[in-house]
């Protein structure tokens, strides 16, 4: 079931990350706001699943996205874009953070691949310290241009208000 990949406690998902470790899978982590789901999320969170067994999302809290993106944001709250993340095959696991950035989190879960999109270079991905120095990878997966939330939200913008676009 969906609701069974939606996790609401760091301790929880160690013990399901140490079961899966046990088994000998290899643990992939991402983050992001995953707020409007578009191609370019689709692609990446699925490059992001082949580079292990088991993949983890974590999902900024509404009140991060709002702190990131501005007041405005998120479009879907955390609730929503946690049962949206966790419908999809690639989704091993969705767990929300409250935090600015991941790093308790990772720090907890020390996942063998950290992955960002392509956006980022790997000096900038948080935890990626973390990982190197225990043995695992950092990526920074391919990225489509063109597809972003942001360019979403321009568009029904310009739709609805044709003056702004």
């Amino acid at each position: 079931m969906i609701q069974d990949k939606i996790f609401t406690s760091v301790q929880a998902l160690l013990m399901q990350v140490n079961a899966w470790k046990a088994q000998g899978d290899k643990i992939v982590f991402t983050n992001g706001c995953f707020d409007l789901i578009h191609k370019g999320h689709i692609h990446y969170l699925e490059e992001a699943r082949s580079k292990g067994q088991r993949l983890i999302v974590a999902l900024n809290s509404d009140r991060s996205v709002s702190a990131l993106k501005g007041s405005h944001r998120p479009i879907n709250d955390q609730e929503t874009r946690s049962y949206v993340m966790a419908s999809f095959y690639f989704t091993d696991a969705v767990i929300v953070f409250d935090e600015a950035t991941p790093y308790n989190l990772i720090t907890a879960l020390l996942p063998d691949v950290l992955v960002k999109g392509g956006d980022w270079k790997i000096d900038q991905i948080v935890g990626s310290d973390l990982v190197i120095n225990h043995g695992g990878d950092v990526l920074s997966l391919s990225f489509i241009d063109g597809y972003s939330t942001t360019n979403i939200e321009q568009k029904i913008i310009a739709a609805h208000h044709p003056k702004f676009s």
